[in-house]
């Protein structure tokens, strides 16, 4: 049997392992998966640091939305580590001003009552209409309910206090897959596009009829992309 690729898998806000649960399991013939808790800082630095102090010596890196910010940090922290890179749903741009005020007033909320993870509201906003009502739906707010208000209160730290992450861009060298689901409101295609346009040899993919969660919203889909993805060749240039 081959060997298997060591994988780290960063998730995203009020999300746990269970993002990346299917796709653990079905890439266990090619990978020697773990996902990193993204739970227990305040801020991206910390956060790579955790997960880094984990990590194998050198390992694939795949990450979603705030995870995507924490990949950034491994780069910054530890590029030699990292022999490839999969962004999904994120973007490498700060917060607009309107996005910053949302978080804040968020995390203000908590303030006059308990938390109360992710309503029938929100779920529009992260996941495609049509899963809103069956288990996409549900397993989103389950996760939500398991990582709670003090670790969303932390994340969102983290996320508003993130650097600028587009500096880095051109100077990725290793084999790179950018994707995003086509209706995600979150980090919509235009923020994947300018990554892709700016990452040296990267691939781009769109998940159709999908929102900000692929791994549970189009789970074979993105099995099979990650599964190619770790088949591709070493570092560019």
């Amino acid at each position: 049997m081959a060997e298997r690729a060591p994988l780290l898998l960063l998730p995203g806000l009020l999300c746990d392992a269970a993002l990346w649960r299917v796709q653990v399991e079905a890439l266990a013939d090619v990978a020697e998966a773990q996902v990193a808790d993204l739970t227990l800082d305040d801020s991206v630095a910390a956060m790579a640091a955790r997960a880094l102090r984990s990590a194998p010596p050198r390992f694939a890196l795949a990450a979603l939305s705030m995870g995507g910010y924490v990949a950034f940090e491994v780069l910054r922290q530890a590029p030699e580590r990292v022999t490839r890179l999969a962004l999904i749903d994120t973007s490498a741009a700060p917060d607009s001003a309107e996005r910053s005020a949302e978080r804040r007033a968020a995390m203000a909320s908590l303030a006059f009552g308990r938390f109360v993870g992710v309503t029938t509201r929100i779920l529009p906003q992260l996941i495609h209409p049509d899963a809103v009502a069956g288990p996409v739906g549900a397993a989103v707010r389950a996760m939500a309910a398991r990582v709670g208000g003090d670790a969303f209160l932390r994340q969102q730290r983290a996320i508003l206090n993130r650097p600028d992450s587009r500096p880095l861009l051109p100077g990725i060298r290793v084999p790179t897959l950018v994707a995003v689901g086509a209706e995600d409101l979150l980090t919509p295609p235009a923020d994947a596009r300018a990554m892709h346009a700016a990452i040296p040899g990267s691939t781009l993919h769109l998940f159709e009829d999908c929102g900000h969660l692929p791994p549970l919203e189009r789970p074979a889909e993105t099995t099979a992309l990650l599964r190619a993805w770790l088949d591709t060749g070493g570092p560019i240039g």
